[in-house]
């Protein structure tokens, strides 16, 4: 009991400073109000005997609070986790974000996790304070507050939009939840934001997603331009826009910062064609970003070699399939040249598809598509016929499921998986592993920069050195990459040239 009091006088204290490095670690519920906030609400700060705190959202929904109005705790960021059981409550977390629940059970969940049932119960109570069902009702309607608060959907599109079977469960849920009808919601109004009617326009929602700062946008915004596949991405302005598919719908999205500093925020835009997907399309968005991180924590464990850029982020994927494809491409030539390969690859083989940006204009490859494929007509756009036959390959192995991206894929599976591949070696595997899965422990030991950065000749050296950075290794590995990169601009200044 002294440790829990302990601990709720630390996240009080926390809430006291407004901390936003504590937004999404914890929610209190506030007696006096009924209502739960996020550790960042600026309203004025309840006495300490008036607060309960908890781990989630919806443990605070089961204790009987409903969502403050004013922080809206549906737009905190999420929580990262790497220990056991705390990775498999994340990843049912994300699957739920992604509709697991919708459409099947809590069995089905549990077996598509290879895990029974009472284990992932008992995970997301032991983790989250709560059943997964408990869990899904809350995410669906967050989801749903979030869309009748930020855009003009119809209520009926924003019930089945948020995951709910019925119209009637959605208002009922919503009336028991929040004690309100969810029209009542499109009384309050909400103050125009900078770029509606840029959106409007494009016929786009707009949403925002909260981040743990320091963020450095401008490195992963870097990272993502300097690959950005021509047709299916698009990085100008600050902004990085792409085509985006989910199950049967099609479209686009584009994420930016936040002009106002001080809010910790990403800017996204969804086409309307994707109503139907926006859990899954903002759950992408997240991971692509790494917005779950706890940049204070990785900074501090990796010491000096994250000084420089403390916010530096693990730039994820939007489709593993492409990921992988795009690290095949990059085997022995530069980044320059793999995203022209990676360019020339999802215009032979990707579906045409319109949107009101400039040459964005293709749906990235699927694996059942380029499996059909011949080598020789993926080794068309440039490749050697070794490298194309590996492509192949690895599409065939997607399609017919023996390499996962999916729930069940782990660092270790993966990295099993990808490497019995022809052509695919420990150099590929990991950096797919990394990216894909957002994996924070992965490490390429063979990786050129990594070896030069470190000064060493073997990747056995680099690993024994990398055992310092765990669990931590792939962020350490982009701050290696980036220390070659701030020095090679230094070299470039200092003989006066461009870079």
């Amino acid at each position: 009991m002294e440790t829990a009091m302990q601990d709720a006088d630390a996240r009080y204290q926390a809430m006291l400073a407004h901390d936003r490095r504590f937004d999404g670690v914890f929610f209190v519920g506030v007696s006096t109000t009924g209502v739960y906030c996020r550790p960042v609400c600026r309203v004025k700060t309840p006495r300490r005997s008036s607060c309960t705190f908890y781990e989630s959202a919806a443990a605070a929904e089961k204790a009987g609070y409903r969502p403050c109005m004013r922080c809206r705790p549906e737009l905190a960021p999420g929580r990262a986790h790497v220990d056991a059981v705390g990775r498999l409550a994340a990843l049912v977390v994300d699957r739920i974000e992604d509709g697991a629940l919708d459409e099947a059970g809590v069995e089905a969940l549990a077996t598509e996790l290879g895990i029974s049932s009472r284990h992932l119960r008992r995970a997301c109570e032991s983790e989250l304070g709560v059943s997964p069902v408990e869990l899904a009702q809350t995410q669906r309607l967050l989801l749903a507050k979030r869309l009748l608060t930020d855009t003009t959907m119809p209520v009926t599109e924003v019930a089945f939009a948020s995951g709910f079977a019925s119209l009637r469960r959605f208002n009922a849920l919503f009336r028991e939840r929040y004690r309100l009808a969810p029209s009542d919601l499109r009384k309050q109004p909400r103050a125009p934001r900078k770029g509606d009617a840029e959106a409007a326009e494009r016929h786009g929602l707009v949403f925002e997603l909260a981040y743990r700062p320091p963020y450095d946008w401008p490195a992963i915004l870097g990272f993502f331009g300097a690959r950005a596949s021509a047709g299916v991405e698009l990085v100008s302005e600050g902004r990085y826009a792409r085509t985006f598919r989910w199950l049967s719908n099609e479209g686009w999205l584009a994420v930016s910062a936040s002009d106002d500093e001080a809010r910790s925020v990403l800017r996204v835009e969804l086409s309307e064609s994707l109503k139907p997907a926006v859990a899954p399309a903002l759950a992408r968005v997240k991971r692509a970003f790494d917005l779950a991180a706890d940049p204070i924590r990785i900074a501090g464990d990796l010491g000096k070699l994250a000084e420089q850029r403390p916010g530096l982020r693990l730039p994820g994927s939007f489709d593993a399939f492409e990921l992988a494809v795009r690290a095949i491409l990059g085997q022995q030539v530069t980044v320059k040249g793999a995203t022209t390969l990676a360019s020339r690859f999802s215009h032979r083989f990707g579906k045409p598809i319109a949107t009101p940006f400039p040459g964005l204009e293709r749906l990235t490859p699927t694996p059942e598509h380029v499996a059909e494929a011949r080598p020789e007509e993926v080794a068309g756009i440039g490749l050697p016929l070794a490298r194309a036959k590996s492509i192949v390959s690895l599409a065939a192995a997607v399609r017919d499921g023996k390499v996962s991206f999916g729930p069940r894929a782990s660092y270790e599976s993966l990295v099993t998986q990808l490497v019995a591949l022809p052509g695919i070696g420990e150099w590929t595997a990991e950096y797919v592993a990394m990216r894909a899965l957002g994996w924070p422990d992965a490490f390429p030991s063979s990786d050129l920069g990594v070896l030069k950065a470190l000064g060493e000749t073997s990747a056995s050296k680099a690993r024994a050195r990398a055992e310092a950075f765990r669990p931590w290794r792939s962020y350490a590995t982009l701050h290696l990459w980036e220390s070659l990169s701030a020095l090679s601009k230094a070299t470039a200044t200092k003989k006066g040239g461009k870079r």
